[in-house]
Parts: C-alpha cells; sequence; structure tokens
C-alpha cells in the first residue's frame, strides 16, 4: 500500500516541471555582454567625436591668434615714419584691409567659443550623465539576473533533497517488505522497520512540498524575469542608446550651424576688404606726392645764347639764372651756377637730415611744410608744460590749505623750471613762427597769378597767395635765399592774411563740394559759421593747417576745421599746374 501511494506520489512533479525549468537561466547572459560591450563603443564614439571638435576648437583659436598677430604685425606703429604713408589711399586700403582681418580673426575666435559652450561642454557633461546611467541600467540586469540564478539554485537543491528523501523513503519500504516477510523476524522489529518507512515517505512528502514550493515560485519568477523585468531594462538601453544618438546628431547639426551663423560677419568683412580695395584712387595718390616734394621753385627761364667768338660785352638775360647783381661782370662759375635745381647738393643734405634750424637748406614748399611741423610740435610740448604747471599749482594751493599732506614751498623749485621752460618753448615758437611767415611771404611774392585758382596742387600752402607782390630775386642753388631783406615788411599775421584772401576783388572759382559732418561756429576772424549737413562750395583745400576755404554765396565765405566737413571735388575743375 505505501509502495503504491509512493510510485504515484513521486512521479507527480515530474509532471508538473515545464521545460524552461530543465534549461539555466543564464539565457540572456551573452546579450547581457553583447549590449554591454556596444553601449560602451557608444561612449567611446561620443568622446571621440568631443574629442575631434575639441580639437577643432582649438585649431581656431590658433588660427585666430596668428591671424591677430599677422594683423597687428603690419598694423601702423605710432611715432614712426609709416605715418606719412597712410595719406596714400592704397595705404589706407591696407589699413582697413587689416582691420576688417582683425574683425574677421575675431569670427574664428567667436566658432572656438560657440563650439567649447554648445558642443563639448554640453557632451562632457553628458557623457558623465550617460556612464552614469549606463551603470544604472546594468546593475539592476545583474541583479535581477542573480536573483534568477539564485532561485535556480534554490530550485536544484529542493529537488536533489527530494530526490534524495525519495530514495531513503524507497529503500526503508522496501527494508520493510523484506522485514514482514520474513517469519524469524519479531514483532517488535517490524514495527521499528514500518515506523521508520514511514518516517522516511514523511520526510519524502516534506520535501516534495518543498520542491513544488520552490518550483512555483521559480516559474513565477522566471515569468516576470523574462516577461517583464528584462524587457524593460532592455527598453530602458534602447531608449538610452536612441538619446545617444539622436545627441550626436543635434551636435553635428550645431557643428554645422556655428560656422553658418558667423558666414554673414565674415561676408562682412570680406565686402570690408573689397571696399577698401575699390577705394584706392591711383590719381590722388599720385597728386599727393606732388604735394608732398614740390619745391616751390619756380621754373626756370630760357637760357641765352652766349656768344664766346666775340670779345665785346656778352648781354645776359633777365630770364636767366644768372645773377642780376653781377651782369656787368659774368663769369664761367656764374654761367654754371644757372642749371642749379639739378645740382645733387641739395638732394644729399635732404637724405642726411641735417641743416640749419630754420631749414634754409630746404626748398621752400619743403621748407615751409617743416617749420609747420616744428611749431605744431612746440605748442604741443608747451601745452604739456602748462598743463603740468596747473596740476602743481593745484598742489601747492592743497599743501598751502592742509600743511601736513606737504611743504608748498618744495614745489616752488620744479614751477620754476617748468616756467622757464615754457618760457623757452614759447620764445622757439615765436621764432619758428617768424621764419614760417616768411617763407610763406615769399611763397606768396613769388607765386603765379595763376597758382591762387589752382583747386589741388596747392592744397598744401598754409598763406592765401597774393596777387599784387612785388618782383622779388631769384634763390641760390643751395635752396636758401638770396633776395633783399626790404621783403620783411610784408610780413603779417595769419588773420589779416585771411582778410586779404577776402578782399580780393575776383572771388576764387569752386573746385568742389563738401557737406559738414557737425555743426561749427566761427566765432575766430577769418573763419565762417555751418549747420550739421550743410553744403557747401569748397574754393580752396586744406593746405596742410587742417583749414578749408569753403563759400556759402558770392558775399559770405571762409575758413572751416577740415576735420568737420566731407568733400567731394570736381574732377572737371581747371586750376594752373605748381611744378615740383
Amino acid at each position: 500500500m505505501c509502495m503504491s501511494l509512493q510510485g504515484s506520489e513521486l512521479n507527480a512533479p515530474a509532471a508538473m516541471m515545464p521545460l524552461c525549468a530543465c534549461m539555466q537561466p543564464l539565457l540572456l547572459e551573452d546579450q547581457f555582454d553583447n549590449l554591454e560591450k556596444h553601449t560602451h563603443w557608444g561612449i567611446e564614439f561620443v568622446e571621440r567625436y568631443t574629442k575631434f571638435v575639441k580639437e577643432r576648437s582649438e585649431i581656431e583659436i590658433s588660427y585666430a591668434k596668428q591671424i591677430r598677430n599677422l594683423s597687428k604685425k603690419y598694423q601702423l606703429k605710432k611715432n614712426s615714419r609709416e605715418e606719412d604713408e597712410y595719406k596714400y589711399t592704397s595705404c589706407r586700403a591696407f589699413l582697413m584691409t587689416l582691420n576688417e582681418l582683425n574683425d574677421y580673426a575675431g569670427q574664428h575666435e567667436v566658432i572656438a567659443e560657440n563650439l567649447t559652450t554648445h558642443i563639448i561642454c554640453e557632451l562632457t557633461r553628458y557623457i558623465q550623465d550617460l556612464k552614469a546611467e549606463r551603470k544604472s541600467h546594468f546593475h539592476d540586469g545583474r541583479r535581477a539576473q542573480q536573483h534568477i540564478e539564485n532561485s535556480w539554485k534554490q530550485l536544484e537543491s529542493s529537488k536533489r533533497r527530494f530526490e534524495r528523501d525519495c530514495k531513503e523513503a524507497d529503500r526503508a519500504q522496501q527494508y520493510f517488505d523484506k522485514i514482514d516477510a520474513d517469519i524469524n523476524v519479531t514483532k517488535a522489529d517490524v514495527e521499528k522497520a514500518r515506523q521508520q518507512a514511514q518516517m522516511k515517505h514523511q520526510v519524502a512528502e516534506d520535501s516534495k512540498n518543498e520542491y513544488i514550493s520552490y518550483l512555483q515560485k521559480f516559474n513565477k519568477e522566471q515569468n516576470e524575469h523574462y516577461y517583464t523585468l528584462i524587457p524593460h531594462i532592455f527598453q530602458k538601453i534602447q531608449e538610452m542608446e536612441e538619446k545617444r544618438i539622436e545627441r550626436v546628431g543635434e551636435s553635428m547639426k550645431t557643428y554645422a550651424e556655428v560656422d553658418r551663423k558667423v558666414l554673414p560677419i565674415v561676408g562682412k568683412c570680406l565686402d570690408g576688404m573689397t571696399n577698401a580695395a575699390a577705394s584706392i584712387q591711383p590719381k590722388m595718390d599720385t597728386k599727393q606726392v606732388v604735394e608732398s616734394y614740390k619745391s616751390g621753385f619756380e621754373p626756370p627761364g630760357d637760357v641765352e645764347f652766349e656768344d664766346y667768338s666775340m670779345s665785346m660785352r656778352r648781354t645776359v638775360s633777365e630770364s636767366s639764372y644768372l645773377n642780376s647783381r653781377g651782369e656787368g661782370k659774368p663769369s664761367r662759375s656764374n654761367s654754371r651756377g644757372k642749371l642749379w635745381p639739378f645740382i645733387k647738393r641739395n638732394k644729399l643734405s635732404l637724405k642726411l637730415g641735417s641743416g640749419p634750424e630754420d631749414c634754409s637748406h630746404l626748398p621752400p614748399e619743403q621748407r615751409r611744410k617743416k617749420l609747420h611741423a616744428k611749431i605744431i610740435d612746440i605748442n604741443k610740448e608747451i601745452q604739456k608744460e602748462i598743463d603740468q604747471r596747473d596740476a602743481l599749482t593745484k598742489m601747492r594751493e592743497v599743501y598751502i590749505k592742509n600743511p601736513h599732506m606737504g611743504d608748498p614751498n618744495s614745489l616752488d623749485p620744479r614751477l620754476e623750471e617748468i616756467n622757464q621752460n615754457i618760457d623757452k618753448l614759447q620764445l622757439d615758437a615765436r621764432k619758428h613762427e617768424a621764419w614760417l611767415l616768411e617763407v610763406e611771404t615769399r611763397l606768396t611774392e613769388q607765386g603765379d597769378p595763376q597758382r591762387r585758382q589752382s583747386g589741388f596742387y596747392d592744397s598744401q600752402a598754409t598763406t592765401p597767395v597774393n596777387n599784387n607782390c612785388a618782383p622779388v630775386n631769384r634763390e641760390s642753388p643751395d635752396g636758401s635765399y638770396t633776395e633783399d631783406h626790404s621783403t620783411e615788411h610784408h610780413l603779417k599775421s595769419r588773420s589779416t592774411e585771411f582778410d586779404d584772401d577776402f578782399d580780393d576783388d575776383d572771388p576764387l572759382p569752386t573746385i568742389g563740394t563738401c557737406k559738414s559732418l557737425y555743426p561749427f561756429e566761427g566765432q575766430n576772424e577769418g573763419t565762417i559759421s555751418m549747420a550739421e549737413g550743410e553744403l557747401l562750395y569748397v574754393i580752396e583745400e586744406d593746405k596742410g593747417d587742417g583749414w578749408t576755404r569753403v563759400r556759402r554765396n558770392q558775399d559770405e565765405e571762409g575758413y572751416v576745421p577740415t576735420s568737420y566737413i566731407k568733400v567731394f571735388f570736381d574732377t572737371n575743375a581747371k586750376g594752373a599746374m605748381t611744378y615740383i
């Protein structure tokens, strides 16, 4: 009876076990390994792309730095000889090109900055978050995998225990049957064997129930593992990968947009370079050369024929370059001096930059410009000394009011020194102004009446031309003046020269128009007031002193600051040509 019961009970659990329970629960272990390798590769790809963008940013920064250094290298240096070169339109165009190139370099710095801000920093933070998320997902997967493995081990353990208990119950049953059939065995031994068999059967029954319980638990957990937990984890890993791929795509799009955003500004920089090239005016540059190097000498007259075959008195032409005061005693040395403009002695002295303080070794026009520049420099030095004197005076007043701050008498030596410097500079300025007035007067007296009507070639003169000047002697071959000093009575102030210009009977022709950029109140004598945006006629160009002569109508004309107006010259304006 016990044997039949035992056999039916032992066969029941085997029928209840599903096929999957006989398999190892490591079905997806290889898949987890593959996914882990793939996601690790995905993170490395993002890091590699981030490194690529970082190197591109470093290239942009290096390129911008090299462009800036190149632009700075060729920029105009202060207080250098190059400042004179930038009066030419080609040099100014080159300076504009350098400025545009500097802005162009700035756009590459913007590219590098945007790449760093919008891609490198963002991806660096995202990679850290991605690593943490990946670690969390695979940790959940490994934990679920470990849990199902532990359940499987418990099931296997209960199964083996149930099998062992069943075998022991069979052996106990067989022993009891053998004892029960043996007539030589006492009744006590039979009872003992029967109780032992029943106990083994009870243990087997308990093992069976435990095994059934673990089996049901494992099947439930296995079903949840493969149909709920693992799909959910795989879904999260898939979403993580999709976000990673999408983020890389967005970064690549941003990479292109960073360049696209600066293209309009880069285009403006290139347009600025094109406009700078278009602003070059070859004719104006050549005219600037003429104005820079014209000497102010009048062209020599015809050379008279000297007949050496006659032993009698030779005649001398008044238009020749012989000394008119020695016409009765012509000599070979004087005849050689007639072609003095071609002597290289003057050129050599100009190259060396040496000469007297009054610049008498220079040609008249060059001498005027040199003296004018010296006067400007002296006035700057005077103003600088005056500013220092005012500062020390205020400090002295503070010391007088507050003796604890310092001794006011300690500033007296320095104030005395500054006053002496000011007196010396003012004396030097008056001396140069006298020389300047002298050369301007001589230039005025030597000028052809048609010189006043030249709209462009007389632009560097600082004193209007006087048509009613007395004839003067010509200059000596070395560029210094040899005429009689009786002409000094023609020296006068700049304001009276302005008045003389305005009192001329014949009005000067217009050489162009101008538009005022700022309002100007002409309070000084010889100037004219103008409103912002007002259109005026230009009758005399800036001669280097910062003033342009304009006309509002037939009865109203005067000087205005050149920096306050924008001049439009008439290319058809006619004027007399000044010789270099």
